[in-house]
């Protein structure tokens, strides 16, 4: 039965080689769980018209088998009264029931084996089932974060590192050059001393000061020592 192959297939099938070969792996493991969970259905509603099957098979090897042993009941309360001829009519209708019986006893058996086949399908199918969702958040996981790792990798890839390094240092020197622009600038317009030059008209305007500081000091006839 084409049902039945379908489900050999699944079963057999290795959901990691289906995600390699998978544009969305995401997509491709809620996929098969769908087709398993489709193909459980199916494979439960075989099942059940196999053990109807089973069970009118049944009915009737009870029903032939009943009534063989009714006739060989009349047969022998037709002996008992001395009847042979009724006695060999009613065991004529027991062989042709024993006969019956015998066609639904094998057909019963098959169906039985069948039905026992279809339900050990159905039982593995449900294991795989539940083992695929069980096994279907780990993969999603697993699969987001190989994205991850795969787009990271391609950014540290793209990511030329001594270039950015190379304009760091441009830049940096770039920086150093306005600065010594900037010195030799105050150098030249006399707002910075040149290291090692003595700054006489600091002294003089020092000097200055202190003249002045000494005459108001006389005015008002405080001395260096009071004023400190």
């Amino acid at each position: 039965m084409a049902i039945f192959k379908r489900i050999a297939d699944i079963l057999r099938a290795n959901i990691n080689d289906l995600i390699d070969k998978a544009e969305d792996p995401e997509k491709m493991v809620k996929q098969i769980i769908l087709d398993m969970q489709r193909e459980l259905q199916n494979a439960t509603q075989a099942l059940g018209k196999a053990m109807a099957s089973e069970r009118m098979a049944q009915k009737q090897y009870d029903t032939a088998l009943k009534a063989s042993q009714d006739w060989e009941a009349k047969a022998k309360a037709a002996l008992a009264c001395g009847d042979q001829e009724a006695a060999k009519t009613a065991l004529a209708k027991k062989v042709k029931y024993d006969a019956d019986a015998a066609e639904f006893k094998e057909m019963l058996d098959t169906i039985s084996t069948q039905t026992e086949a279809i339900r050990d399908q159905v039982e593995l199918l449900k294991s795989k089932l539940e083992e695929a969702k069980s096994r279907e958040a780990m993969l999603i996981a697993r699969s987001k974060m190989a994205d991850t790792q795969k787009s990271l990798a391609e950014s540290l890839g793209g990511l030329d590192a001594s270039s950015s390094m190379a304009k760091f240092d441009k830049m940096e020197e770039k920086i150093a050059r306005k600065e010594a622009e900037a010195d030799a600038f105050s150098e030249l317009n006399g707002t910075k001393p040149v290291e090692g030059e003595v700054d006489f008209e600091k002294y003089e305007t020092e000097a200055k000061v202190n003249s002045e500081l000494e005459r108001l000091m006389a005015e008002m006839g405080t001395t260096p020592t009071s004023a400190e």
